[in-house]
């Protein structure tokens, strides 16, 4: 049976772990009312001998003292008044003792006694301090999402009522010549945001005003049919000449390349004509604007729900903990305590108020009805999504590749070492290690990639960082630690597989022109199941992944979410894998798996051309990434971030045109140097003191940050000196070692490149907990999903 402080732990809400009944603390405080009854009950039982012993002595106190007095008067009486003084003052001394004695075991007994209703009364105030940080936690949460509530039905309605306006004038096929909007609303656009609003004022207005100012007419009349205010007084006010005048804005992310370039000349153009109200190219407010807010309102319904059964669930988890805690302390003491502070729990506001059941049963009710076509169990898959079970058959398949591929491995070493393929005079070297060696290196980077990631989902669940909401992943098809160690293992034994086959072909009568197609097939099963539509193979997370890559690559285009930068980082430690899949798209493209001319690559002007593009790709998006956060969020930080990937990617050009120089001079060795180091610098910063939050000053934990989700303090030291030795891991393109074969060659680029991958999983833990520590502070448990209707003034 499964321990309730473990259950609790497992199951309370990471965000608002801090707000939870300190329920360890409390059985801290009944362990010490355990050990401060067991000296009493000790002490009773010595006090009760010691009581008889006293009580049998004072009923035979008057036989000894006969007794000594006979004995006096038969050895003499001269010496018995001194004798009796003598004894009287003994006796007096005993009694005396005797009487110290109980008093001292009677204050032990009381001191004892105080000692337990002391821890008592201390439990009890802790109880009631719990009780407390419960209630007034619960309380803000429920006005938060009540509030949200608020605003979100009364976006349902204006919704509502503006696709009933849309479907009415649909239906009547109304088509003004002197009107510009055909059939929809008149509207500017405003960064991100779509405008219509009504600005007549002089009695020589153009029709094509007057025809807006009757549109506009009928929207708020629509939205005042129903009684709402949100659009009405509050933004209707007169103008000079007396008449009405109303702005609603109409909030659409810009997402999509479209919005986004409509969006920046949209600024543009406001700021070129500098009278952005009048002058600015109005658009219409259509179908397909009514529809991106639906999916932004149905989007804040499913995190509003989500939200409110997070407070459902925090109700319930801290009730159990109160009543386990009360029972123990009744169990302990020997007391009935817990019946009468359980109705005052019970009593308390976390319990005994009904508003967030009532707004949850509404908003269930209202998604049914509104966005679900009255289907409840399709709109369950929204607001209640099943979360993947755990398969034991990930976890045998694990192990079966695992096996695998360590005897495929061995099986591959020994037969290349009998093969002498590996030799350094060996002719088919060369050849070999051109054919196989970028392939390999390509799916053996992407497979260790794998396996640290699977180690930071592992770590990641482990220490309850919800990476699934960091992220925005969907419960329902997030990748788990297992289904990444089982991609990484069944990758390298179809790899390593292939790699033993194509040996042993070559070793034998086959040509080496149908031998070398291997790897080329291996490469186009992998882009198949990439692309495969059929719903194997983890198809949501390959589509998913896809999906990023794409947002990486316009990066200016689309709006940055956390997997989206989170994303493009990783590729900025596997240029090596991306340098590697130019060079077998050289090979493929070029035929020379056919003609052998393996130079052929190497020496051309755009091979060498595209390297550089291939080194400053990943950077050059990392760092658009950036520029379109600052647009958008109008923080200074991300022009220091950008600054980083442009000192990055100045670093990596100078290293590449020193590796291709055959006889470097001095000037190119202390450019590689300097923007080396300077990246470096700029590299370290950004990961301990932005990335990670470390060297925090006034920090409790030194050279840390207060919160921390490890344990030890002794590991973020050791991270910090590993992340420094593994960043510096550029002086071997300096170093240029000498007397080193091919093999040894290309063996040491694929280590360091390992290294760089392993870095960059070691990195990822500390980024995803910060961000985690980040949305405890903010008691960030639910996404907050813009709204698309604001209320605007309009200049008079």
């Amino acid at each position: 049976m499964v321990k309730f402080s473990k259950e609790l732990e497992a199951q309370l809400i990471p965000e608002w772990k801090d707000y939870f009944v300190n329920y360890w603390q409390l059985k801290k405080h009944i362990k010490k009312i355990r050990l401060s009854i067991k000296p009493k009950q000790v002490a009773q039982v010595y006090t009760s001998g010691h009581y008889c012993s006293k009580l049998i002595h004072s009923v035979f106190d008057p036989v000894r003292s006969f007794a000594s007095v006979m004995s006096h008067k038969l050895h003499g009486g001269s010496s018995s008044t001194s004798d009796n003084e003598e004894m009287r003052s003994k006796s007096t001394d005993e009694e005396d003792d005797q009487e110290d004695q109980l008093r001292e075991d009677n204050q032990t007994e009381l001191s004892q006694l105080f000692s337990e209703e002391d821890e008592v009364k201390m439990f009890f105030d802790v109880l009631d301090e719990e009780l407390e940080k419960v209630n007034r936690f619960y309380t803000a949460r429920e006005t938060e999402f009540l509030e949200r509530g608020e605003a979100l039905l009364k976006q349902l309605q204006i919704l509502q009522d503006l696709k009933q306006v849309l479907d009415q004038r649909r239906r009547k096929n109304f088509l003004s010549p002197k009107s510009s909007f055909h059939g929809g609303f008149l509207s500017r656009s405003n960064s991100t945001s779509t405008r219509y609003s009504d600005n007549s004022e002089n009695k020589s207005e153009t029709n094509e005003d007057t025809d807006a100012s009757s549109q506009t007419d009928e929207v708020v009349a629509a939205l005042e049919k129903n009684g709402l205010n949100f659009i009405g007084a509050a933004t209707r006010s007169k103008t000079k000449k007396g008449k009405p005048k109303m702005a609603l804005r109409i909030d659409i992310p810009a997402t999509t390349p479209a919005r986004t370039i409509s969006a920046v000349t949209s600024t543009l153009w406001e700021d070129l004509a500098n009278t952005p109200s009048k002058d600015c190219p109005r658009e219409m407010i259509n179908r397909k604007k009514i529809q991106c807010a639906e999916k932004m309102i149905r989007g804040a319904f499913v995190e509003l729900y989500r939200g409110l059964g997070l407070i459902k669930t925090y109700c319930t988890l801290n009730l159990v903990a109160f009543t386990k805690i009360l029972k123990k302390f009744d169990k302990v003491a020997n007391r009935q305590a817990s019946a009468s502070y359980l109705k005052t729990v019970k009593g308390s506001h976390f319990i005994s108020s009904d508003k967030v059941v009532r707004l949850m049963d509404e908003v269930e009710s209202l998604f049914i009805k509104h966005f679900a076509d009255n289907d409840r169990k399709k709109a369950m898959k929204f607001l209640r999504p099943q979360q993947q079970k755990d398969s034991h058959m990930v976890t045998f398949f694990v192990g079966l590749f695992t096996g695998c591929f360590v005897t495929l491995f061995t099986v591959y070493a020994i037969l290349a070492h009998i093969s002498g393929m590996f030799s350094a005079g060996s002719k088919d070297e060369s050849g070999y290690m051109e054919t196989v060696y970028p392939i390999f290196s390509t799916f053996a980077l992407l497979s260790l990639h794998m396996f640290m990631y699977g180690c930071n989902l592992l770590m990641w669940k482990a220490t309850r960082i919800n990476y699934t909401f960091i992220f925005e992943f969907s419960p329902k098809t997030a990748l788990k630690y297992r289904d990444a160690f089982l991609v990484c293992t069944s990758l390298m034994t179809a790899v390593v597989s292939a790699l033993v086959i194509h040996l042993i072909l070559r070793s034998s009568d086959f040509s080496a022109q149908q031998v070398d197609v291997i790897p080329s097939i291996l490469l186009l099963i992998f882009l198949v199941i990439l692309v495969c539509p059929f719903n194997v193979f983890y198809r949501s997370t390959r589509y998913c992944f896809l999906k990023v890559i794409r947002n990486i690559v316009f990066s200016p285009l689309y709006k940055v979410l956390m997997v989206d930068f989170f994303m493009a980082d990783q590729l900025t430690s596997q240029i090596p894998l991306l340098r590697h899949m130019e060079t077998t798209g050289c090979y493929l493209l070029a035929g020379t798996f056919k003609t052998h001319r393996y130079d052929v690559c190497k020496k051309g002007t755009m091979y060498r051309e595209l390297a550089y593009v291939i080194s400053f790709a990943p950077y050059y998006w990392r760092a658009m990434q950036c520029a379109r956060r600052w647009f958008d969020e109008s923080d200074p930080k991300q022009l220091a971030n950008l600054g980083k990937y442009v000192s990055a990617m100045v670093a990596a050009g100078a290293r590449l045109t020193y590796a291709q120089q055959p006889s470097p001079t001095i000037f190119s060795t202390t450019l590689v140097v300097v923007t080396s180091v300077v990246a470096t610098i700029y590299q370290l910063y950004w990961d301990y003191v932005q990335d990670w939050g470390f060297f925090s000053p006034n920090s409790k934990n030194q050279w840390l940050r207060d919160e921390l989700v490890l344990k030890k303090k002794s590991v973020y030291y050791i991270s910090i000196v590993l992340n420094l030795v593994l960043r510096v891991a550029w002086v071997e393109s300096v170093m240029r070692f000498k007397k080193v074969g091919n093999v040894e060659a290309k063996f040491l680029d694929f280590s360091l490149a390992s290294l760089e991958v392993i870095r960059r999983g070691h990195w990822n833990f500390y980024r995803v907990e910060h961000e985690h520590l980040n949305n405890v502070g903010k008691y960030r448990a639910v996404k907050a999903v813009p709204l698309p209707f604001h209320e605007t003034d309009t200049d008079g």
